[in-house]
Formats: structure tokens, C-alpha cells, sequence
């Protein structure tokens, strides 16, 4: 049998001829799937709400990703130094913003602080009397209602003076007479006449050498303003005058040098003179802290016979 047989020879008698086979169109080929991308909580899809289906797109290769560059340090600028903690601070705070009513409130500060340092200075002033003791306070009291009568006596005694003047038949003869007692007043205070009378005495050693100029001053002011009427140092009679100077080894009074102990004649009320030199702070502890020794003596009968040369002045002359 031939190879060229026809179809129907093959299939035998009978058989209807099959119809030709159309040939099939060659298939597309698929694209390929695009790479899954992994699912993330905000990405993941939740089944109850299924997405539609995407149409298949063209995917193209995936690109190989690219190095990423190291990320460099900043650079400074050069020339500019970084800033400091401090200067950033000050930086903030100047210039300063100020409103109105941060000056008000400042000026209302201002105020109240002034008037508390003055309560606290007004009130550290006594604190010295503050802590002292009761008797020291009472001692204080009395010395400042003698120095009160002593003023008041001597208003007194000028009151009587003049009301004897207006009232003599001889005013010539009473005016003499208060003269007379004026000019001895007088010469006492001026040293050039002798005075005695109740005092005390008063006695400072001083071997460690401390003892200056200004602290025996200091102890012949609190004499006066306790009465003193006459004081005689040492053999120097002390006048209105009188100046203290430093020595080599001692002190000077007028110009003429005394060396320790220094012994103080007082003339005036004992019970006023003693108090006022032993009052907290005073002349006694003052001295007794530089090592000195203070003896208070009181007695009847005070001499003070140290005498001053009267001074005849050169211009003034009397207008009488």
C-alpha cells in the first residue's frame, strides 16, 4: 500500500469523509506574576473585605536596589565656634523682655525688701539692750533720770538766780555776789582754781601695753556725760581743751606724757559715775578685754589740785 493513500482509502467503505482540522492559534505566552510583597499590619487585607482583582499588568524586572550612601557627620562652619551652654543662656536672656507689669511687680519688690532691711537694722540697734540682764537695765535707767534731774537742778538754779535779781532792793550787790560764784564755777571747769568733793577714783593697769589714746578718751566722755564736774589724770588736769595723743610706750594728754596705771580723780555724784562705767559694752568691759585691770573706788572726799594756767587772750576784750 502506497503512502498516498487518501483518507477514505484508509478509513474503508462507508465512512464520510471527516472535515479537515483547523489548526489551533498559537497560545500568548503568560506574563510572569509580580513579586508578592510581604504583608504588613496596615497592608494585610481583611477577608470580610476581599479587594477586586487586579488586572495583570505588565511587571517589569526588578531593580537591584542602590547602595546607599553613608550619611556624613554635619560639618562645622569654620570660623564659628559651637556654643556653650552659657552662651545660650545669656543668648535667652538678653536683651531682657520686660512688660509692664513684670516693672511693677519689680518695683512692688524693691519696696518691700527696703522696708525689711530697715526693720531689721532698726531692730539689730537694740539688740546690745535686748540681751542684757535686768540689772544692767535698771543701772541704765537710773544713770538717765540723774542725768534728767541734774538738768533740771540747774534750770532751777538759773530760775532762782534771776527771780533774786528782779526781786533785790540791791541788785547791784546781789548781781556781785553771782558773780563772784560764777567766776569760781567757772574756774573750776577751766582748772585754774583747786576743787574737792565726793567722787570716785579710778585705776586702769595696763601691762600687756593695749591701752591706746582713743579708749582713755572714750572712758573721760562717758565721765562727762555721767557728771563729772572735775577729773585730774595722772597729775594732767583735764579741761574742755584736753586732746589725747599716742606715745612711745604710753599716751599723751596735752602734750605731756603719762605712762600705766592710769589713775583717774573724778569729782560729781558717785552713785551716777560708777553705774555709767559699768554698763554692758562700756568703759569697764571694753578695757577688761585687752587684758587691762579696772578698779572703781568710791569715796567722800575727792582733791583734785592739778591746776591749768589761765590764758589771757590776745584780741577779744570784754564789751562790759
Amino acid at each position: 500500500m502506497s503512502t498516498n493513500d487518501s483518507p477514505e482509502e484508509q478509513g474503508g467503505a462507508g465512512r464520510p469523509p471527516e472535515p479537515p482540522k483547523v489548526p489551533e492559534p498559537p497560545k500568548m505566552p503568560k506574563s510572569p506574576e509580580p513579586p508578592k510583597v510581604p504583608e504588613t499590619p496596615e497592608t494585610s487585607k481583611s477577608p470580610e473585605h476581599p479587594e477586586p482583582p487586579q488586572t495583570p499588568q505588565s511587571v517589569q524586572p526588578p531593580q537591584s536596589p542602590e547602595p546607599q550612601e553613608p550619611s556624613e557627620p554635619s560639618k562645622e562652619v569654620p570660623g564659628q565656634p559651637e556654643e556653650t551652654g552659657r552662651q545660650r543662656l545669656a543668648a535667652g536672656l538678653w536683651p531682657p523682655r520686660v512688660s509692664r507689669a513684670q516693672l511693677i511687680v519689680a518695683l512692688l519688690l524693691f519696696v518691700l525688701g527696703l522696708g525689711l532691711a530697715i526693720q531689721v537694722r532698726s531692730n539689730s540697734d537694740s539688740s546690745a539692750l535686748r540681751g542684757a540682764r535686768q540689772e544692767d537695765l535698771v543701772r541704765i535707767l537710773d544713770e538717765l533720770d540723774g542725768r534728767t534731774k541734774r538738768l533740771e537742778d540747774e534750770k532751777q538754779r538759773l530760775e532762782d538766780q534771776r527771780k533774786e535779781l528782779e526781786s533785790s532792793s540791791n541788785q547791784a550787790e546781789e548781781a556781785r555776789k553771782q558773780t563772784v560764784e560764777k567766776e569760781r564755777q567757772l574756774g573750776i571747769l577751766a582748772g585754774t582754781v583747786a576743787a574737792q568733793g565726793p567722787g570716785i577714783t579710778l585705776k586702769i593697769t595696763d601691762p600687756t601695753g593695749q591701752v591706746q589714746s582713743d579708749q582713755l578718751l572714750d572712758t573721760l566722755q562717758e565721765l562727762r556725760a555721767a557728771g563729772a564736774e572735775a577729773i585730774q589724770i595722772n597729775g594732767v588736769r583735764i579741761v574742755a581743751g584736753s586732746y589725747f595723743s599716742d606715745e612711745n610706750g604710753g599716751v599723751a594728754i596735752d602734750g605731756k606724757k603719762i605712762t600705766q596705771p592710769y589713775e583717774f580723780k573724778v569729782i560729781g555724784k558717785p552713785q551716777d559715775l560708777e553705774p555709767a562705767l559699768n554698763i554692758p559694752g562700756g568703759v569697764v568691759q571694753t578695757l577688761e578685754k585687752e587684758q587691762a585691770t579696772v578698779a572703781v573706788t568710791r569715796s567722800a572726799k575727792i582733791v583734785v589740785d592739778a591746776l591749768r594756767a589761765a590764758k589771757q587772750p590776745d584780741y577779744a576784750r570784754s564789751s562790759s
